[in-house]
This record gives structure tokens, sequence and C-alpha cells, in this order.
């Protein structure tokens, strides 16, 4: 049986899940742009997921899939501005995106990955 390594976990989450070669990034949100604009929490979200991948040694050319939640669908230009920026372009993941009531008011984005190890 494949084991199931967990990272910065909690008694609630798990930050990392990795299984079988498959890297799971629990939803990540912003923190410290929690007041400033979408484009302004999407970069900073992104960073997080590249310091989460890098501590496990993989990296955003290795993520499959994104599902990115926007609190009002009016972030969508603001968003798609900083994933554009940091985005692999030579492997570009597959993502949805949707509106969705987010656990915190200020949050506007919190994005979920998968990728491979």
């Amino acid at each position: 049986m494949v084991s199931i390594q967990r990272f910065h976990s909690t008694n609630r989450l798990s930050e990392i899940a990795i299984y079988n070669g498959v890297i799971y990034l629990a939803g990540q949100v912003p923190e410290a742009t929690i007041q400033e604009s979408a484009y302004e929490q999407t970069k900073e979200v992104l960073s997080f997921i590249d310091k989460l991948l890098s501590e496990v040694g993989s990296n955003k050319s290795r993520i499959i899939n994104a599902q990115i939640y926007l609190a009002d669908m009016d972030y969508y230009d603001e968003m798609n501005r900083a994933w554009d920026e940091w985005v692999d372009t030579t492997s570009p993941p597959t993502r949805a995106t949707v509106e969705a009531k987010l656990a915190l008011p200020d949050w506007k984005v919190e994005i979920v990955i998968t990728a491979a190890a």
C-alpha cells in the first residue's frame, strides 16, 4: 500500500498531501493582502503555491489542475492578470474558475492546486 505524506497539518487539515506521486494543496488564501485588490491577493496566493510546491520538490510547471474560487466574478480580469504573469506558459495546467462565497468576507480569491511530484 502506498503511504500518504502530509505536511503542515493541524487537527483540521493539511496544507499538503502527497499520494502516489500526486501533490494536493489545500485551498490557498491571502494573508497579508487581505485589504488589497484581487490582483494583489492573487499574487500573494500564487507565491504561497510556489513556496509549498518547492518545499516538496515540485514547481508550477508540474501543476496538473487549478481550481480558482472568486468571491465575485467581477474580479476575474484582475485574477487573470496576476495568473498570466505567473503561470508557466510552456506547460499551463487545466483550470476552472467559479464564483463562490468564501469563508472570510475580505478574501477575494482562493486557489486549490493538484500537481505532479
